[in-house]
């Protein structure tokens, strides 16, 4: 059926026109988003770089999940799917019980799919870890620098497994100290330097930091050839604001090696702490699908990537049309599925119910409710048949199904179905409504 006009051609024009006032270019683009001006001004915002490096850590962090036991096919699927992104780099599970042969073909699949994605292997705990990591042809490892002194020695795992034998693990190379924590470090990063990579350097517990500390461990990394030091915030325990003060001083001590960061999400905040960060001059945000790790998990791979490319205009790379398609990969592999509303690539992120007014907007202009055009994360606009929705939205749908309805058979379905949702307490399915439309013929 022909739906009754609401507007007159006119009035629509008007509409469309006094939207096009409140929007400018950049932070409006057709067909894909609509967001404040306001977030591409300087004066309120501050200043942004060009781009921003997005580097991926799933495969490290769901290890820290419970019950994920992904055999290595599903793994490497996932990766493939992952590399084909766009992402600028990723982190893999680490060594492990993995033979070099599994190591090489983890590196050729990354190759393979963009040799320009650098391949990075965390958790190097030794030079012979570092060897296998070379000959494999990562390009680049992690060294990773506990936050602490002698309390350092709660996260050395091998600790554990001597005292529950009944043995001593305590030796006069045991460090009870900062310096003999950092020493340790600088060992391993001058020998990954020496065998031609990149090495990474997450420095572990930053939101106990301090002004002195933090400028020791940053002075002797640099001096020790860090090609990266990674600010990583295990607890969720620093804001925008202090991440961002964080940055600041890194760069200011070692304006020579670039600054990363791997923020947590306990207060909702890492998007935040990666805008805040990269603001102050951080290169690199480490982050993951689905924000999957530990706790209260990492940044969100999809929903940094547009608050990035959309709010801010800064690119990362990402073929964003993939994202939720890597999320529903990530559900998969994982088994952890996100909130229905989980940002950007939730199952209904794009719904508003079924009321006429936000189902009809769409045709004036689809970018008022939703400031992101689905399509561009390769997700959709879901639109309920609900108590609320009225005849338009009930002619949308049948029009979807196919089904062509006069004018007053529109009018009485739309009483039997409220009736039918009323008494029966649950909304109706799109087969409901082609069945009962069906009846009214």
């Amino acid at each position: 059926m022909d739906k009754p006009p609401v507007f007159t051609v006119e009035e629509i024009a008007r509409f469309r026109a006094e939207l096009a006032a409140r929007r400018s270019p950049g932070a409006y683009e057709p067909g894909r988003w609509s967001v404040s001006p306001l977030n591409r001004s300087t004066d309120v915002v501050g200043s942004l770089p060009r781009t921003v490096r997005l580097r991926d850590a799933t495969l490290r962090s769901i290890k820290t999940l419970p019950g994920v036991v992904a055999p290595a096919g599903a793994k490497e699927a996932f990766l493939r799917r992952l590399v084909g992104s766009g992402i600028s780099e990723v982190v893999t599970a680490g060594l492990g019980t993995r033979d070099d042969a599994a190591l090489k073909a983890e590196v050729a699949l990354v190759k393979g799919e963009n040799s320009e994605c650098r391949i990075v292997c965390p958790l190097m705990r030794s030079t012979q870890d570092i060897d296998r990591a070379a000959a494999a042809g990562y390009d680049a490892v992690q060294v990773w620098v506990q936050g602490f002194g002698e309390t350092s020695l709660i996260y050395q795992a091998p600790v554990y497994g001597q005292a529950w034998r009944g043995e001593e693990w305590r030796t006069p190379r045991t460090p009870r100290d900062r310096p003999t924590v950092l020493a340790r470090a600088v060992r391993l990063i001058e020998y990954g330097r020496d065998r031609g990579l990149d090495v990474v350097v997450p420095l572990l517990m930053v939101s106990y930091a301090t002004e002195e500390t933090h400028e020791e461990s940053v002075t002797v990394l640099a001096r020790a050839g860090a090609t990266e030091l990674t600010l990583f915030d295990g607890p969720g325990a620093m804001s925008p604001e202090a991440y961002a003060h964080l940055v600041r001083q890194t760069r200011a001590l070692a304006p020579e090696v670039e600054v990363g960061l791997h923020p947590h999400n306990t207060f909702g905040l890492a998007v935040g702490c990666a805008v805040a960060a990269v603001r102050a001059g951080a290169a690199t945000v480490e982050l993951s699908v689905n924000g999957y790790c530990g706790g209260p998990g990492n940044a969100d791979l999809a929903a940094t990537a547009l608050a990035f490319e959309a709010l801010y205009g800064v690119r990362t790379g990402i073929r964003t049309e993939h994202l939720t398609e890597l999320a529903d990969a990530g559900a998969e592999l994982t088994g952890y599925h996100p909130a229905w509303n989980h940002p950007v690539t939730g199952t209904h992120a794009f719904c508003w119910g079924g009321m006429d007014l936000i189902t009809q907007e769409t045709e004036i202009d689809p970018l008022l409710h939703n400031c992101l055009e689905p399509a561009v994360v390769g997700n959709a606009r879901k639109v309920p048949f609900t108590p609320d929705s009225g005849p338009y939205t009930l002619a949308d749908k049948l029009a979807a199904l196919g089904i062509d309805l006069s004018h007053a058979q529109v009018e009485a379905l739309l009483v039997r179905a409220r009736e039918l949702m009323a008494s029966e307490d649950r909304l109706l399915t799109d087969e409901d409504l082609a069945a009962m439309a069906e009846e009214a013929r």
